[in-house]
């Protein structure tokens, strides 16, 4: 699950970003896979043709900005897999050869950052930037990532002008009358609909489920009998599912940060849960730039630098800072640091720069770029993939006044993310396209012991989640970062969690039982 900082075209942020969807246009029932129905006779009619035909590796198109000796690719698949011989689309997929010779080769690991929305095409690059976190499993595995379907360069989607989309300020999330609600609403059912205008052929097939369908033909294009795959955020969900349809498709499988997969709670209840997470780790940095009040000189206690904050915000909401960082702005901006550790200091350093009369830099952080175009229309792309999969995934509440009544109440609990949550979400109670019941995540015939990786205090995947996904899926082992709250704990430096993910990759053997690792070093203050 993870959040972006893009700005919603329903009148607020994007501030979710986590969790990915299932394949529609067949009856709701199909988001289950069964053996013997259309889909799965599909999945292995696209995979038995991958692998046939493989993937013409070529240099990488210039501007997707991956150099030498990453190669690109593409794998095709059916929008529909209970149609295999109808319309296809093109996945786009990239790699880098192992760097420890034949002899250490274990095949290809196949990364998924997130979203759903996210791109996983710069996995390749943590082995040409010597990522040293991952050296010792780049010696074994190519490092292949892939734009998942309708994100990227795989048959992107869109349900919104790109440029309209960022343009800021956008409504203060936070209601202050009915009107405001009204308001939101009207932008949420208009947002739904564009995605049918904007996207109409591929939407109802923007699934979980199909998306693991995909994974499973990139693994037979990329010549692999089994998978290999490390999951993050929404990732992890992703995987969960795969595991599920595939489960003796899969060698080893690493998922850090997790998404609850049970039915009760994709996804509506999901972000609920999420809200409150938020609003404890924002706890967490507010003590941490309390403490550090020499260097930013916010407040010297959390009370203080939450009456600054809202402060803050009282004053974007009056004026605008720079004619365009609103409430909704500075929610999306610093969401950053509640959702990352690495944006502790930079986040509070931008704040204390504009307390000491310099807006420049929050201005640039908070606020669109209206020229970068690229740059607009991936997030549009993002926020696109994000509400097609999640609100196609699951049945969402219909009744504004369940949506009403739930986000009131989780706001009095948490109100740094909770209605910017909720608009974000608003196009599901709408969704034009049929809604699925969930895949029931368990163990099946093949499985391999999956290794779990989360911290406690993660906002974006509360840990209730891991501990979820602990018990469907029998044989697997957690570690647990304890006192922490990073997301994505994976490409952090903890050797406690580093080495046992080495060996876990390398020899597939994990501890006798679940371990809890002390947390990664606090980040600490820069003036930078």
């Amino acid at each position: 699950m993870r959040r972006t900082a893009a700005l919603g075209a329903a009148g607020t942020l994007v501030t979710g970003t986590l969790i990915a969807g299932a394949i529609a246009a067949t009856p709701a029932s199909a988001g289950q896979h069964h053996r013997g129905s259309a889909e799965d006779r599909g999945v292995r009619i696209a995979a038995a043709r991958a692998a046939e035909k493989g993937i013409d590796w070529q240099a990488c198109p210039a501007d997707w900005g991956l150099k030498a000796p990453i190669q690109c690719g593409y794998v095709t698949v059916p929008v529909d897999y209970a149609k295999p011989d109808g319309r296809t689309i093109k996945i786009a997929v990239d790699r880098i050869g192992n760097t420890g010779g034949k002899k250490e080769r274990q095949g290809s690991l196949i990364y998924n950052p997130g979203g759903p929305g996210g791109s996983g095409m710069k996995f390749p690059t943590r082995v040409t930037n010597k990522n040293a976190v991952w050296a010792k499993t780049a010696k074994a595995y190519d490092f292949v990532g892939f734009d998942p379907r309708g994100v990227g360069h795989s048959a992107p989607i869109s349900c919104a002008d790109p440029q309209e989309f960022v343009k800021a300020p956008k409504a203060d999330p936070v209601p202050d009358s009915e009107a405001d609600k009204r308001a939101q609403r009207k932008l949420a059912k208009e947002y739904a609909l564009g995605c049918k205008e904007r996207s109409g052929a591929l939407l109802p097939h923007m699934t979980t489920p199909n998306t693991a369908r995909d994974l499973d033909v990139i693994r037979a294009g990329l010549g692999e009998k089994k998978l290999n795959y490390l999951g993050v955020s929404y990732g992890t969900y992703l995987g969960a599912v795969y595991a599920t349809l595939f489960p003796d498709h899969v060698r080893r499988m690493l998922v850090d940060s997790v998404v609850d997969p049970s039915r009760e709670k994709v996804w509506y209840q999901a972000n609920l849960d999420q809200d409150l997470a938020f609003e404890t780790r924002w706890g967490d940095w507010k003590k941490w730039v309390a403490q550090h009040d020499a260097v930013y000189h916010i407040g010297n206690t959390e009370a203080k630098v939450q009456a600054k904050w809202e402060q803050l915000r009282a004053t974007a909401k009056k004026n605008p800072i720079g004619g365009v960082v609103g409430p909704a702005e500075l929610t999306s901006f610093f969401q950053n640091a509640p959702y990352y550790d690495s944006a502790w200091a930079s986040t509070a350093q931008v704040w204390s720069a504009y307390l000491s009369g310099d807006a420049k830099p929050l201005i640039q952080n908070a606020g669109p770029d209206m020229s970068d175009t690229a740059g607009n229309a991936a997030s549009e792309n993002s926020n696109a993939v994000y509400t097609a999969v999640e609100c196609n995934d699951a049945k969402w509440p219909t009744s504004w006044r369940k949506w009403d009544r739930d986000n009131i109440r989780t706001h009095a609990k948490a109100p740094f993310m909770t209605w910017a949550n909720a608009w974000m979400n608003l196009p599901c109670a709408t969704w034009p396209e049929k809604q699925l019941t969930p895949v029931d995540v368990k163990t099946g015939k093949g499985l391999p012991s999956v290794l779990i990786v989360q911290s406690t205090r993660d906002a974006a995947t509360p840990y209730g989640g891991a501990v979820e996904l602990h018990k469907r899926l029998k044989g697997s082992r957690m570690i647990i970062e304890k006192g922490a709250g990073s997301h994505g704990v994976t490409g952090l430096v903890n050797p406690c969690i580093n080495d046992r993910v080495d060996t876990y990759f390398l020899t597939g053997k994990t501890d006798s039982k679940d371990v809890t690792c002390a947390p990664h070093a606090t980040p600490e203050p820069s003036k930078a």
